[in-house]
């Protein structure tokens, strides 16, 4: 754990499920308060179990409970488990639960990503971990995510941010806003404005902030000096953030890329392989990780700029889903990440050689050029009108 003295901020970098899941049910048994969780998935497995339980038993000792969950991404719990989470206490908000319907394609595809939690307005939670099992079925290795755990005034940032949605959701779902959450989440570019903070909240949506964590990343990669870290799931960055990417490469910046190496969703993952071409042409090193599934959405910028959180490179964090990252300026936490992220690389990673990209077969190119090209059009449609 990292503290700055000036602001009393103290940052705590969570390493896969393993740390983060035993931390925030420690936190959640030990609240007096109230509790805001929001996740992408809440799954119905011991994991998720372990949570719901914490959070029932804290709602029974008198702790106000706010959950949210995303309508698609958890349309696998059981409504019978909410429901009983509901007739013990937790106060339960579903965004978007209407996903199967005609406006789908416009406005259903526009999903809570982010991963927030805040406990008794002390200590808070960023990051990229959903509230699932860590082990996939085969692997020995957790899934590779990362949190971070706050305590300090950037606490306060989070809670404006998860008060606000959840009176937002509430409202427009026709319930009555509770009277503690009225607090109305101010611009990120008012947030916390200045380079010297230890961090920062970016947040992502679609109003005032729907180029917040795109422009926070351009910013920093236009601006790299000597190196550039980054690790992330799902890889398929828009023109703008690419073209920084190979900008720096050939500018003498050692960029380099963890990206997914097993088969999660197919056409995502062969429509970033055809990006690799480019790529590697203009320097960039591309790593595959190879021992468990990639979640991670993090980056390491001249060991002096992190970004730690739910915002993948991908059109549908930034340009359709609600996300949430921090941006890093704590010495001592980016220097933990960096040397986690460069044992992934030397020891759970297969570097991509460009001989190799380039003697792929013209069918698995063929591939790649049709997932990609099917995204773009899909993200074209999706978008149009924004």
């Amino acid at each position: 754990m990292t503290t700055n003295p000036d602001h009393s901020t103290s940052l705590q970098l969570l390493h896969c499920g393993v740390d983060f899941f035993p931390h925030l049910v420690d936190a959640i048994a030990a609240a007096r308060r109230e509790i805001f969780l929001e996740t992408y998935i809440f799954f119905d497995d011991t994991t998720g179990a372990e949570v719901a339980g914490a959070l029932v038993a804290a709602a029974r000792r008198g702790v106000a409970v706010h959950l949210m969950i995303d309508g698609f991404g958890s349309k696998e719990y059981p409504r019978e488990k909410l429901q009983a989470m509901r007739a013990q206490g937790v106060q339960i908000r579903i965004y978007r639960p209407g996903f199967l319907n005609f406006r789908f394609l416009r406005t259903g595809l526009r999903r809570l990503h982010r991963k927030l939690a805040v406990i008794d307005r002390q200590q808070a939670y960023v990051g990229g971990i959903n509230i699932l099992h860590d082990f996939d079925p085969g692997c020995t290795s957790p899934r590779f995510d990362y949190a971070v755990a706050i305590r300090g005034p950037l606490v306060d940032d989070v809670l404006r941010a998860v008060t606000s949605l959840w009176s937002l959701v509430s409202w427009s779902q026709l319930r009555r806003r509770g009277s503690h959450c009225r607090m109305g989440v101010r611009p990120t570019s008012e947030v916390l404005a200045g380079e010297n903070q230890t961090a920062r909240l970016v947040l992502r949506d679609n109003l005032r902030n729907r180029r917040a964590v795109e422009a926070a990343y351009l910013q920093a990669i236009q601006g790299a000096k000597s190196e550039i870290v980054i690790a992330n799931a799902y890889f398929l960055p828009g023109n703008a953030l690419l073209q920084a990417l190979i900008d720096a490469a050939r500018r003498g910046v050692a960029v380099t890329l963890l990206l997914q190496g097993r088969v999660e969703y197919f056409m995502q993952h062969y429509a970033s392989e055809f990006l690799y071409g480019r790529l590697l042409q203009a320097g960039v090193c591309i790593h595959r990780y190879q021992a468990a599934l990639l979640h991670a959405k993090v980056a390491v910028i001249d060991g002096c700029w992190a970004t730690v959180g739910s915002s993948n490179m991908d059109p549908f964090s930034l340009q359709l889903a609600r996300e949430a990252n921090l941006v890093i300026r704590d010495t001592g936490l980016i220097g933990e990440l960096r040397a986690s992220l460069c044992r992934a690389l030397v020891t759970d990673s297969e570097a991509v050689s460009s001989s190799r990209w380039a003697a792929a077969s013209i069918a698995r190119k063929a591939m790649m050029w049709c997932c990609y090209r099917s995204l773009r059009l899909s993200q074209q449609l999706v978008t149009r009108g924004d």
